[in-house]
């Protein structure tokens, strides 16, 4: 029986969700071909319709989530408080694939990093644009330094095995977070000089 286009195309969404969310809970290494296509509800002998490999499907995978960001928050205490919440940090296979992956991309082929990497950016340059300073090179430090501060903590506070510190690492990490944005109101981007063309300082050059 023949499967339609739009058949295809649900069952590769399937595949991808799966893929995403076992991903993030047990790691690329610890998850088969077999352990997506069960999850998805299809059988093994089918992934190769959809993907040439399990590289192939890994970078998909994180290409996926990456067009699947929230959309544009509206300042760092709203991140922060979403971002360092307990029910994030519990949520491994819903979370951030940044906090739940990043420490396995080096190994990664080039497809799968550079994806990340897209993603990586996508997240500078959100959090560029509520950020404080008088020019791009400010906001960006600042979203570098925010996203590493929000990333770092949600890893150690899924470290360790003692609740209470798990929890301090949080509270704490977005207590200065909050303190630092309240204390730094953001500054509104210059106007091109005459005569200059205006340019994104963020372009990422991979598909959004």
């Amino acid at each position: 029986m023949r499967v339609s286009r739009q058949q295809v195309e649900e069952n590769k969404r399937t595949i991808l969700e799966a893929a995403g969310r076992l991903f993030r809970e047990r790691g690329f290494d610890a998850v088969t071909v077999t352990d997506v296509m069960k999850s998805a509800g299809l059988t093994h002998g089918g992934f190769y319709g959809y993907f040439e490999s399990k590289d192939d499907l890994i970078a998909q995978t994180l290409a996926e989530l990456r067009g699947n960001a929230e959309p544009q928050p509206a300042d760092l205490a709203t991140v922060a408080r979403r971002y360092l919440s307990p029910e994030h940090r519990d949520d491994f296979g819903h979370g951030c694939p940044l906090a739940a992956l990043g420490s396995e991309m080096s190994r990664q082929p080039r497809a799968a990093r550079a994806e990340m990497t897209a993603f990586l950016e996508r997240q500078f340059l959100r959090l560029a644009k509520i950020a404080p300073g008088l020019d791009d090179d400010e906001r960006r430090r600042a979203a570098i330094g925010n996203s590493a501060a929000m990333i770092g903590a949600l890893i150690l506070s899924r470290m360790t095995d003692d609740p209470q510190l798990s929890d301090e690492i949080l509270n704490e990490t977005r207590a200065w977070l909050t303190a630092t944005d309240q204390n730094n109101e953001a500054a509104p981007l210059p106007e091109p000089k005459t005569n200059e063309k205006a340019q994104d300082h963020f372009t990422v050059s991979s598909r959004q």
